[in-house]
């Protein structure tokens, strides 16, 4: 039994890992490696791996990160099931359709680049129908159901709390006294947010594979957020200030937005304010999550048996389907509150938007969720002075706003209170961060003795773990 890291290794995108028992192989997640161009390029690198041999994927949510090289690991020629929560499944119908087409936009372009210099023109990583093909090889499960995989694995999904439909994965591995239990935490989310019940917290493993996003850092309690929410719209509307973006991921963050606008429309004084979510991937994600209420948590359940006919995802907000419609707001200089994607400003319409708005004093822009190197928003939190966007270089004078309390990934102590759940303190791995943060984190787990130090490690990229050997790390050198 071998576990070898593939993505997501001292870096927040591109999870992938290979799982190997009695000769069979299976992935947990096939993501999309995000970032500058030079990350992008990374994608189109072969797998490590022979995409034939590959038995079964379990995925852990729909976001990109996880989920985007599923439709080319198909195209690859994988065949097997893709093992994940149903609502997940929804969303990546949605997901990996619009991520198709931006593959085949970018190749467009690029093409006549290409063609100009004589060069020979490129595929898209992907299709639209190799999207096709990957959905119909999905396996649907609910939390709590178990499934066995592959031969010798079961696999059983619990609420990660991070998206709708995110899943903490546990595996089962091997048969009698020789089974060992892989628990990968996927992403996990934080405790008392809005619309998603708690991360569940499990109680045992021979080795926990944990995400490791904030792990230097804790994010501002609820109460505070709310409040430094309030201080901004407040200080916009009073001094009829000019318009307020805030570019958020399609899916978890734009519904949670909208659910926050409808709590607090009254207390935030937003009446007066056109509110207007313009990212038709993200109006259809929230359909989705309206069709899956019940796996909201309980204040939402509540909230809509009390008011019945009164969504509160729907209450007071525009759909901006057209892309004429979203040129419109172009033209309207405030009382404007935009939502658009991309989460990190390396694409979709908020890139519009911000070429209208960023240089204007008088604009604000909220960013509310993880900025990756080399992307724009990453770049306008670190405070540069401008940016390019359609090729213009666009000055930064609108006031930046980081509104880390809405993340929707655990914080530091978040991650350690998850962890420290475990009976018998299990080896830990840690993925999905960046070394900043988890050189952060493990100096807390060494200085808490939380772990082992000899328990606890960084993957790096192409780690390959014994598992007959845990509950000892050993490295299986190439």
């Amino acid at each position: 039994m071998t576990l070898q890291f593939l993505g997501a290794t001292q870096e927040v995108t591109g999870s992938c890992h290979l799982l190997e028992v009695d000769g069979r192989q299976l992935l947990l997640d096939c993501g999309l490696i995000q970032g500058g161009k030079a990350d992008q390029l990374r994608n189109h690198e072969p797998f490590l791996f022979d995409p034939k041999t590959i038995d079964a994927v379990v995925l852990s949510h729909a976001h990109i990160d996880h989920s985007g090289r599923l439709p080319l690991l198909v195209k690859s020629g994988f065949s097997g099931p893709i093992y994940t929560h149903k609502a997940t499944a929804e969303l990546c119908a949605i997901m990996l359709k619009d991520a198709a087409m931006l593959q085949r936009r970018d190749a467009e372009r690029l093409n006549k680049k290409r063609a100009k210099q004589e060069m020979e023109p490129i595929e898209p990583l992907f299709i639209e129908e190799d999207v096709d093909r990957a959905m119909a090889q999905f396996v649907l499960l609910d939390y709590g159901e178990v499934a066995r995989v592959i031969p010798h694995v079961d696999i059983s999904l619990s609420d990660a709390g991070h998206i709708l439909g995110s899943a903490i994965v546990e595996l089962f591995l091997g048969e009698g006294a020789e089974q060992k239990k892989l628990v990968f935490s996927g992403d996990l989310g934080r405790a008392g947010m809005p619309l998603l019940n708690d991360p569940c917290l499990i109680d045992s493993a021979d080795l926990v594979m944990m995400e490791s996003t904030y792990g230097n850092r804790v994010h501002r309690s609820w109460e505070d957020t709310i409040e430094e929410l309030k201080q901004i719209f407040s200080k916009a509307i009073s001094e009829s200030r000019g318009n307020i973006l805030l570019p958020a991921f399609s899916v978890g963050r734009a519904q949670e937005l909208l659910y926050l606008f409808h709590l607090y429309a009254r207390e935030w004084d937003l009446s007066r304010w056109e509110i207007c979510l313009d990212s038709p991937m993200a109006i259809e994600a929230t359909r989705v999550y309206l069709n899956n209420y019940p796996l909201m948590d309980d204040d939402f359940k509540r909230f809509t048996r009390m008011h019945p006919g009164q969504h509160p995802l729907l209450s007071n907000v525009e759909f901006i389907l057209s892309t004429d419609e979203s040129m419109r707001l172009n033209e309207v200089h405030k009382g404007l509150i935009i939502i658009a994607g991309s989460g990190m400003c390396n694409g979709g319409r908020i890139r519009c938007h911000l070429e209208h708005n960023l240089w204007r004093p008088e604009c604000d822009v909220i960013i509310c969720g993880y900025q990756a190197i080399s992307t724009p928003g990453r770049a306008i939190v670190d405070g540069v002075d401008e940016i390019t966007i359609h090729g213009k270089s666009i000055d930064v004078k609108a006031t930046i706003h980081t509104v880390g309390g809405l993340s929707a990934h655990a914080d530091q102590a978040e991650l350690i209170r998850w962890y420290s759940h475990f009976k018998d303190r299990p080896p830990l791995v840690l993925i999905h961060g960046e070394p900043e943060a988890q050189n952060g984190l493990v100096d807390k787990l060494n200085l808490s003795r939380s772990i082992c130090p000899d328990a606890l490690a960084i993957a790096t990229y192409g780690d390959k773990l014994d598992l007959s050997g845990l509950p000892e790390l050993i490295w299986v050198t190439p």
